[in-house]
């Protein structure tokens, strides 16, 4: 999760060309907002492709679940003290 709230700001800085100038002792920051905004679209692509994944990863576990669900068969004998009752009649 944290990830997530990173990765703009990796964006950011993936977007940036730093250069250095030794000889006049500068450095020069450049901002590619192109390139920057395809970041942010990849990640958000991402984001929808790995969300998709777990809606289908949770349809698919309730469907093994309600699977389950309906082949239980529940059988419970009730007796108490006295009672003659045969086990397991109906």
């Amino acid at each position: 999760m944290r990830m997530i709230i990173a990765l703009p700001v990796l964006a950011a800085l993936a977007a940036c060309n730093v250069t250095t100038d030794d000889k006049n002792d500068q450095v020069t920051v450049q901002y590619n907002q192109d390139l920057a905004e395809n970041a942010v679209a990849d990640t958000a692509n991402k984001a929808q492709e790995i969300a998709g994944e777990i809606g289908n990863d949770v349809k698919e576990t309730s469907d093994k679940v309600q699977q389950k669900a309906d082949n239980v068969s529940v059988d419970v004998d009730v007796k108490t003290n006295g009672d003659k009752a045969n086990a397991n009649a109906n």
